[in-house]
């Protein structure tokens, strides 16, 4: 396999983390590494995501990534920070050009065809299907599917635990993203840890 296939393979769920406080990083990381979701993606919307991606390498077990990467400027200071892959929420050539040239594991954004053709001509078979649900769902990524036999998606946006299981059984797809198992403010490491061993429930089989 692949860097990039071993780390969609490693849960089912990776968790997308939009983290504003330094402080909470290491106790987000920790609940979720507790609860068997080792690959955590912080995204780069706060201004604390490089300074949360530092303190999460810390946590024994965590395989940290970086979201939200926009351009090979945010490519740079997420590897910099320690970033283990990076993802982004769509794709360009320069971007794509930029993380093939670092060799880190890259999963970057695709909504159509076109996106994912982009990809192939960068030697690139692993694809961020986002945004799923408003980009008509399953059946939209079934019928997209179709046609790239070569290809794996780790769908995102939109989907919940009770969604996350239809998404799973469909062969193409390794592992989809999911914001709903960190809340906002000071964490819970229980009530994260709880969340964290439900999504791990939802492992495919094989």
């Amino acid at each position: 396999m692949t860097p990039i296939e071993t780390i969609m393979r490693t849960a089912p769920v990776i968790p997308v983390l939009v983290i504003d406080n330094p402080d909470y990083a290491v106790p987000v990381a920790r609940a979720l590494v507790a609860g068997g979701l080792r690959v955590l993606e912080v995204t780069l919307r706060t201004p604390a995501a490089l300074a949360v991606i530092r303190a999460m390498r810390d946590v024994p077990g965590a395989i940290v990534g970086a979201g939200t990467v926009l351009n090979p400027d945010d490519l740079h200071a997420a590897i910099d920070a320690g970033a283990e892959f990076i993802v982004s929420p769509g794709l360009t050539q320069r971007l794509g050009a930029a993380a093939v040239a670092a060799d880190i594991p890259f999963l970057p954004g695709t909504a159509n065809a076109a996106d994912i053709m982009t990809g192939l001509d960068l030697g690139l078979t692993h694809f961020k299907f986002f945004p799923a649900e408003t980009s008509g769902g399953l059946p939209a990524l079934k019928a997209l599917a179709a046609p790239f036999h070569q290809v794996w998606f780790c769908p995102t946006g939109g989907i919940n635990q009770r969604s996350a299981a239809d998404w799973l059984a469909f062969d193409p797809v390794l592992c989809v993203g999911g914001s709903w198992l960190v809340g906002k403010g000071p964490p819970d490491e229980a009530a994260i840890t709880a969340a964290a061993q439900a999504a791990v429930a939802l492992r495919r089989p094989g």
